[in-house]
């Protein structure tokens, strides 16, 4: 009987060759699907490469214009943007100065290539003196007079011409602090996608050094979520939604597939996954060394990222991928 059975169930048929695997192939991964984070800096002519994330650069306005057009020519949508100011400040004024550094990015990207989608992060972490995402007293970082920055900063991205904004910080509340500072000065279009359940990760490393953003003391577990917990994943998604978020992301990526695939089921909202910078070079390392082939790991780590639900993929390999595809 199971001779029979073997005879009908052969699974190896449609992998025999390159044209049936491609046509039963369940993910397909796609241009579209990416999200390219950029870096700006003040200056002129500057371009820096990120010592741990080899091709990742920290970039001036100029440059990372030149970047926006290479990027768009590739076929990616979007890009994100990360800002390091000129000076830090213990209250991140930097971030929501109308003439800050992701403000001047925006304008100059939506002035020469207005087909690309623009979204910016909306953080204090890169513009605070102290490196944290919020205000500090004493040893607590604050949670309401934080959120109010953040709407502030939210809105000065949204008049510069970004096309949605991103809150990253973890604070409580500031997706409906974010919404209502927009719809109050008539953005009520402009969408928010919120890292939902953002995670205090050791994988966030190579990305604290592009970014300037290393805490000077403590770290951010009071507000990022603890590596242990699910279930308090599913709350933090849903208390977004509920806010106004209209894009929900997890972040890291590959350690949280599991969160991804849970946030996908329980709420089928658009869901984004941040491929981060400990990802990426980790990759990179051991492509460089010869010890993977770099190319198809790549490959294979993204598909697996789409196939755990992801509709949007923030990416450093978003330029390389979209090489191959």
């Amino acid at each position: 009987m199971s001779n029979q059975i073997n005879n009908f169930q052969r699974l190896r048929r449609t992998r025999m060759n390159p044209i049936i695997r491609s046509m039963v192939r369940e993910t397909e991964l796609s241009k579209n699907d990416f999200i390219y984070p950029l870096f700006a800096v003040p200056g002129n002519k500057f371009k820096k490469e990120v010592s741990s994330m080899p091709g990742v650069y920290q970039m001036s306005v100029d440059e990372i214009v030149r970047e926006c057009v290479d990027v768009k020519n590739l076929g990616i949508p979007a890009v994100i943007l990360f800002g390091i100011p000129e000076k830090k400040d213990e209250v991140g004024s930097g971030a929501y100065d109308p003439n800050g550094i992701i403000q001047q990015s925006v304008r100059a990207i939506k002035k020469e290539v207005p087909e690309l989608y623009v979204i910016t992060d909306v953080c204090l972490c890169e513009y605070t003196s102290h490196g944290h995402c919020g205000i500090v007293k004493g040893d607590e970082i604050l949670n309401d007079p934080s959120i109010e920055l953040l709407a502030k900063e939210a809105l000065t991205h949204a008049q510069a011409g970004a096309d949605m904004v991103a809150p990253s910080d973890m604070f409580d509340g500031r997706v409906k602090a974010i919404r209502e500072m927009l719809d109050k000065n008539n953005f009520h279009n402009l969408p928010i996608m919120s890292y939902a359940a953002k995670y205090a990760s050791g994988f966030y490393g190579p990305f604290r050094e592009a970014a300037e953003s290393t805490p000077q003391f403590g770290d951010r577990r009071s507000h990022q979520m603890d590596p242990a917990n699910s279930d308090e994943a599913i709350r933090e998604v849903e208390a977004d939604i509920e806010e106004g978020a209209d894009i929900v992301m997890v972040k890291p990526a590959l350690p949280y597939l599991d969160i991804i695939r849970r946030v996908k089921d329980e709420f089928r909202m658009p869901t984004a996954a941040y491929n981060v910078s400990g990802e990426y070079s980790m990759i990179k390392a051991a492509g460089k060394l010869g010890w993977i082939d770099e190319q198809r790991v790549m490959l294979e780590v993204l598909t697996s990222i789409k196939r755990a639900g992801a509709d949007l993929i923030l990416t450093y390999f978003a330029k390389d991928a979209a090489k191959l595809l």
